[in-house]
């Protein structure tokens, strides 16, 4: 017999170190061809960081984003970025990023404001060219800016580092502010379960995010069905089996350690949601483990919905929900 079922997952998630200093730190330049070269410690490991790094500056200097080149987690040359966890980087380096790229705007607006006879705080930087708010058409390439800087013997260069405001918990009762802002996701998730064989065939997710205001919306819709992938085969393939004995493990392969493939992977329909008055740069909010927690519980409660089972645990293996299956039938009859 085949028996469907939904399942709701919701999660709150603070993004940074909890209650403790975890700070960030860029280095930017503009060069005199308009290329800009744009340094940080955090590390890629696939999220998009450097590509989140590249927007945030192309949109401070108002050039276009295949001007921008960045140079990632170098130790040699690279400043602090602090660790790629806790959904950090795009909220903390992407603020050092914002920081660094404002300080070396000053003398861009002071070159600019002297070459166009406007004050500073008239102009406007965008789509590699400046002009006035008050008339448009008082304005000046990028290249025209960089020539006159290079004239006046400038240069356009800035470093910025960003420290969530935080502060350390209290031991005696953790009272505090462990996190400056927060992450907020739903997912909705069916399945089919054959309680014959236990096998779960997932069908269709739904997945909502509020990320702030999204720094590429392609970026976060892969966010969200990366870690749905991850969420889902979780709960019902995978699984490290330890010996208890010499606590080795003895799965150390995807030969044994089952992952999800594009066979297995549900229809996702990643939902993007825009929220403001964040502290983020630009109002972004991390969204790196926020895209996994939720698919989890839901693929549980979705499980529990089609069988009437209670798990509470993971994995959910065919053999559980078989044995599942058989003992509520068992109590009915």
């Amino acid at each position: 017999m085949k028996r469907r079922g939904t399942g709701v997952g919701c999660m709150f998630y603070g993004v940074g170190n909890t209650g403790l200093p975890n700070p960030a730190a860029a280095f930017v330049q503009v060069l005199p061809d308009t290329s800009v070269h744009v340094t940080v410690g955090a590390a890629d490991i696939g999220q998009g960081s450097s590509t989140m790094a590249a927007s945030i500056a192309a949109e401070t200097l108002g050039l276009a984003y295949e001007n921008i080149q960045v140079t990632w987690a170098d130790t040699q040359v690279a400043p602090e970025g602090g660790a790629t966890s806790a959904s950090r980087q795009t909220f903390i380096t992407g603020n050092a990023v914002r920081n660094a790229c404002e300080t070396a705007m000053g003398e861009l607006k002071r070159t600019a404001a002297e070459e166009l006879n406007v004050p500073e705080e008239d102009l406007i930087f965008r789509n590699r060219e400046i002009y006035s708010s008050k008339d448009a058409n008082v304005r000046m390439s990028y290249p025209e800016l960089m020539g006159a800087m290079g004239k006046k013997g400038r240069l356009a260069v800035g470093a910025g580092y960003y420290n969530p405001k935080t502060t350390y918990l209290d031991p005696k009762d953790m009272s505090g502010i462990p996190y400056e802002l927060y992450s907020y996701a739903t997912t909705i998730l069916e399945v089919e379960v054959d309680t014959d064989t236990g096998e779960v065939t997932l069908l269709s997710v739904v997945s909502a995010h509020d990320v702030g205001t999204p720094i590429g919306n392609k970026l976060v819709e892969g966010q969200i069905e990366g870690g749905t992938a991850m969420g889902t085969g979780f709960v019902v393939t995978e699984k490290i089996d330890v010996d208890p004995k010499t606590l080795a493990i003895k799965n150390p392969s995807l030969s044994k350690y089952i992952i999800s493939t594009c066979m297995d992977v549900p229809k996702i329909y990643p939902i993007v949601v825009s929220s403001e008055g964040e502290a983020g740069p630009f109002g972004a909010k991390g969204v790196g483990e926020p895209a996994l927690i939720p698919s989890i519980p839901a693929t549980i409660a979705a499980i529990n919905d089609a069988i009437g089972s209670n798990f509470t645990t993971t994995p959910v293996f065919p053999a559980d929900i078989v044995k599942a299956w058989q003992e509520g039938q068992g109590k009915k009859s």
